[in-house]
C-alpha cells in the first residue's frame, strides 16, 4: 500500500510507500502551528517525489537541519525532509494524502517549539 500526496494545484506529487499510519504529529514549532500539517515520518527512502524543475520551493530556519519543501504555486507543503542519526528521513504531510479519512489517525501533540 502507498499513501498519495499532492498540493493544491497538483504541480507538486508524491508517492509514500508506507501503510496508513495510526498515529501522526501535530508540531507547535512556529513553522508547523501556522501551516497547520499533520506529520507522518518515513525513510526518506520510501518516497518518491514528482515535481516539475522549480515547482518545488525549499525553506530552511533555526537551526537549518529541515528542509521544508513547498509547491511554488500554491505553497501547499506536501513534506519535509532531513537526517536523524545519520539517517536520511521524510515527513509527510498528511493533510496532502488523497482519500485519508484524518478521523482515523491519532493526532498526537508534539513540542517542537521547545526544541
Amino acid at each position: 500500500m502507498s499513501i498519495r500526496l499532492s498540493c493544491h494545484c497538483g504541480a507538486v506529487v508524491a508517492d509514500a510507500a508506507v501503510e496508513v499510519p495510526a498515529e501522526a504529529i501535530e508540531c507547535n514549532c512556529s513553522i508547523c502551528r501556522r501551516k497547520g500539517t499533520i506529520l507522518s515520518a518515513m525513510s526518506r527512502d520510501d518516497l518518491t517525489v514528482e515535481a516539475a524543475p522549480g515547482a518545488l520551493a525549499t525553506y530552511r530556519f533555526n537551526k537549518h537541519v529541515v528542509q521544508h519543501h513547498h509547491c511554488n504555486t500554491c505553497g501547499c507543503t506536501v513534506f519535509a525532509e532531513g537526517e536523524v542519526r545519520g539517517a536520511r528521513m521524510a515527513m509527510i504531510n498528511l493533510r496532502c494524502a488523497e482519500d485519508l479519512d484524518l478521523s482515523r489517525v491519532k493526532i498526537i501533540p508534539f513540542d517542537g517549539a521547545s526544541m
